[in-house]
């Protein structure tokens, strides 16, 4: 085993070795199409939202009685880095950010954990809290999403066919989920005068009790004959709107019905939690998921079929939109890398032909494509799908693992003008190169091994590029060792052919270089020469002088490479730097702020005066808004936002990068000249784990009012910086308050408690 030579084994076994490659080959193009296509690699997003209501509690009592205990019984958990909560009236979130370092199958056990830690503290949190409730599906994204519009339609008949969708949509292969947005939840109201039930003396809450208790589900019993079971099922309960008016009360010793002291109606939550909006129009959005390691692409093909089915059962009216399609994003990105790689292959293979010759090019060239399928094939075993890392990586690697394969059949080429048989020149490369050509790829892989070994989520989203590089460039050196001499052993020319016809690249610069052509040719001019004749040409001659004095003059050497590094330095810090640039992607994100306590009708009224602005623009092919909330993930490193009254958000597909940038030009403008009730911010679409705001700094301390003084000092620096703009804080002004201040002895002495005032005030006003 210590002499064996791989090479000379291959030539030894030639009908095995050209059954292993072209099964490889053949293996590796299948792999090739069943490779996952996305557009981002896949990334785990360590965070989780902790949601806890609380109605009528005002934002401190929400802070100090529920954000607080929640937040110091997750500090005992060493894998949480950061906690960051937002307490409102009536409601508060708490974002938990787990290590960046730790593994994403970690991440299921550590959420479990803190399920199990805020269960633990649940019976210590106020009565009267809805939740808490976890969401730490931050990862589930939503790459077709649909608007549903219906010009007249009530939100409950468009609910009625999204309902016939989604379950047409459930049947397509690869979809796992299929989600509503900007649904409108029913209600039915009960709205009566308090002037009125005064009069007739109806307590209120006799009344609530009444309807309550009328349409109550409790257990009724069952008799247990001797062969069956029958249960007993009373009527009486609501089945219909006029079920509630005919409810009777008892008043003034007598009995009414609860229509003759009250209007019974059906209506949606007011104000709503959510609306989405599409080209100006309310609508109801359906919004798609794919299953793990599902192809995009495919999917995409699925449901237009689908949609093109559905379209057909839709009454008339009622219009299914599309508002995003990642499908087609994908298919445009992964096309657009493929091109790129087809280009690098092509030109890479014309610098072989141009530079060794016919013959010794298309050894290298058949090489290509076998590397090339190999390693499609690993990625299929290892689940590395087709996206824009690892593209960008089979990119990379192209310029490299041709090297080895250049390598070993010049190596070949020059023992054969030496006058070597072809089994020894096809084996020598083994003996003499073999070794430094796998510690030259093992030492580029490990120019790699940082982004393998980063434990962090940009790790992780970045890791194909060290798969991809790696795997490539071990198979190009079993394929330089194993394929291209087996290759070479058929298609070099022998000595006397290669003289007779120089290479392709000497024969165009003797064209253009008569005399500098000859001498490029001399190296292939004599025949089978002994080593001496073969270098003792004009280019070798020119190149050893050239090594000569740099050995005599090497301090001289030495200096100057020592200035082109310190020169290289310097010019290095000048180049801007960003680690993952933004997205090509048409789309633009417009997020809208409006003062903290903002009534959803004042943002949904400036949403709408904006949207009127972005529909007489160009090059805009849709536009979507998403009132009190922000749009769902339909692109993976999305900075998705919650849901928050005072806050709005607009995408805008454009119809191309140059569309994008000219519309994100005129609406900075816009809101430097207009719509001063927003803060507002313009970003395009990220690449990596999302950042948001590129510069963000955080106050904080247990005195709110020196909280907002010491904020708004570094806001003030921040803005004198020349290379930052649109300096905002997430918490700036306070929402205002009524206070109505209860005299709770006289209240007592005419029987009204705290919470009958509460009730009193939430009916009397517009909740």
């Amino acid at each position: 085993m210590k002499n064996f030579n791989l090479s000379e084994w291959g030539l030894r076994h030639p009908q095995f070795v050209l059954f292993i490659m072209v099964m490889l080959t053949v293996i590796g193009l299948g792999a090739y199409t069943k490779l996952g296509q996305s557009e981002d690699p896949p990334f785990t997003f360590k965070v989780m939202v902790v949601r806890t209501n609380w109605p009528g509690a005002s934002a401190l009592e929400v802070e100090q009685q529920v954000t607080d205990k929640i937040e110091k019984k997750l500090r005992e958990m060493n894998e949480v880095e950061t906690l960051r909560s937002f307490s409102r009236p009536g409601e508060s979130f708490v974002l938990v950010l787990a290590r960046d370092s730790l593994e994403s199958a970690q991440m299921k056990d550590i959420w479990y954990q803190v399920r199990k830690k805020i269960g633990d503290i649940r019976q210590n949190l106020p009565t009267g809290i809805n939740g808490p409730y976890f969401n730490d599906e931050f990862g589930d994204t939503f790459g077709n999403i649909f608007a549903l519009v219906g010009d007249g339609m009530s939100y409950t008949e468009l609910k009625r066919h999204a309902e016939a969708i989604r379950q047409e949509l459930l049947t397509v292969p690869d979809v796992a989920k299929v989600e509503f947005f900007g649904e409108q939840e029913q209600r039915l109201y009960v709205e009566f005068s308090p002037i009125k039930m005064a009069t007739l003396g109806i307590d209120p809450r006799v009344l609530m009790a009444a309807i309550s208790e009328q349409n109550a589900k409790t257990a009724s019993g069952y008799f247990e004959l001797a062969d069956e079971r029958v249960y007993l099922r009373p009527s009486g309960d609501f089945a219909a709107l006029e079920d509630f008016r005919k409810l009777p009360i008892r008043a003034g010793g007598r009995t009414i019905t609860l229509g003759d002291v009250a209007e019974v109606k059906r209506g949606y939550v007011d104000p709503p939690a959510s609306k989405m909006r599409f080209m100006g129009h309310e609508a109801l959005g359906i919004g798609i998921s794919m299953r793990a390691n599902g192809d995009i692409i495919g999917l995409g093909a699925k449901l237009d079929k689908a949609v093109a089915r559905i379209e057909q059962q839709l009454p008339h009216g009622v219009v299914l939109e599309r508002v995003t399609d990642q499908p087609r994003a994908v298919r445009a990105s992964v096309n657009d890398f493929v091109r790129s790689l087809a280009e690098a292959v092509i030109i890479v293979l014309a610098v072989s032909l141009l530079s060794l010759g016919l013959r010794t090019g298309i050894v290298v060239a058949i090489s290509i494509p076998v590397v090339l399928a190999i390693t499609f094939l690993f990625m299929h075993q290892y689940h590395i799908g087709l996206h824009k890392i690892s593209l960008g990586a089979l990119i990379l690697a192209l310029g490299l693992l041709v090297d080895d394969a250049i390598i070993a059949v010049e190596m070949m080429a020059t023992k054969m003008e030496q006058g070597w048989d072809r089994t020894r020149a096809a084996s020598f490369a083994y003996t003499s190169t073999a070794m430094p050509m796998l510690s030259g790829t093992l030492v580029t892989a490990a120019g790699f091994l940082p982004i393998a070994t980063a434990a962090s989520s940009t790790g992780e989203y970045t890791r194909s590029i060290f798969q991809v590089t790696v795997i490539a460039l071990l198979v190009s050196w079993v394929a330089a060792v194993l394929f291209v001499p087996y290759i070479g052993y058929y298609l070099l020319p022998s000595p006397a052919q290669g003289s007779a016809r120089p290479s392709l690249l000497v024969r165009l610069i003797g064209r253009i270089a008569p005399r500098f052509a000859a001498r490029l040719a001399e190296r292939g001019g004599h025949g089978a020469h002994d080593e001496e004749a073969l270098y003792n040409t004009g280019f070798y001659r020119v190149f050893r002088q050239i090594v000569a004095w740099c050995v005599q003059h090497r301090w001289i050497v030495i200096g100057s490479t020592l200035i082109s590094f310190a020169v290289a330095l310097w010019g290095f810090s000048k180049v801007p730097q960003q680690f993952f640039p933004d997205s090509v992607r048409p789309e633009l994100l417009v997020d809208l702020r409006l003062q903290q306590g903002a009534s959803h009708e004042a943002v949904e009224r400036s949403v709408k005066r904006l949207e009127a602005f972005i529909a007489k623009q160009p090059g805009v092919e849709n536009y979507v808004s998403y009132v009190g909330t922000g749009s769902p993930r339909f692109y993976l490193p999305l900075d998705q936002q919650l849901q928050q009254a005072n806050y709005a958000q607009i995408v805008i597909l454009a119809d191309g990068a140059k569309s994008r940038e000219a519309l994100r030009t005129r609406l900075i403008q816009l809101f430097q000249e207009d719509f001063a009730e927003f803060r507002a911010s313009i970003n395009r679409l990220e690449n990596g784990p999302p950042v948001g705001f590129p510069v963000q700094y955080r106050v904080s301390g247990p005195d709110h009012a020196e909280i907002q003084r010491i904020a708004d000092q570094v806001a003030a620096v921040v803005r004198t910086n020349p290379q930052l703009a649109n300096v905002q804080k997430d918490w700036d002004e306070a929402s205002k308050v009524v206070n109505v201040r209860l005299d709770t002895e006289k209240a007592r002495l005419v029987g009204l408690s705290r919470q009958d005032v509460q009730n009193f005030l939430t009916a009397s006003s517009r909740a």
